[in-house]
């Protein structure tokens, strides 16, 4: 059996790993980070490890249910990680991981171009809104 070098296998995942085929995993994993939990709470991490009420006061309008699913969302897809501190209360904290970081760039560029372009975005929907 031949063995394969680095750059060879990530040529290949780029040949295998396409998000226009209707079967690639790359979809799901899309879906999952256009989510607006995920778009909030990548950014809210950022600064480094932090409690789930920590979270939920930062994301106004999260709600518990929400924020949980979402934070084990990114758990199991490698962005989080879950530290439970033996303590009385038990402690639970959530950081970003190396993936996560490098994910970080791009989820808070998309933030800051919502929040910079939002009056434009309203602007063309009345405009879309007022076509007869």
């Amino acid at each position: 059996m031949a063995t394969t070098t680095a750059a060879q296998r990530r040529e290949q995942a780029k040949r295998d790993y396409d998000a226009f085929l209707q079967r690639c995993p790359t979809r799901e994993l899309l879906s999952r980070l256009t989510d607006k939990w995920v778009a909030l709470v990548i950014p809210a991490l950022a600064d480094g490890p932090q409690r789930h009420s920590e979270l939920a006061n930062r994301i106004a309008g999260v709600s518990q249910k929400m924020l949980t699913q979402t934070l084990r969302t990114l758990e199991r897809d490698g962005l989080v990680t879950r530290t439970v501190t033996a303590s009385v209360p038990v402690r639970v904290d959530y950081e970003l991981t190396p993936l996560g970081h490098e994910l970080f760039p791009v989820m808070i560029a998309i933030k800051n171009w919502a929040e910079t372009h939002m009056d434009r975005v309203f602007e063309a929907r009345a405009q879309f809104d007022a076509r007869p």
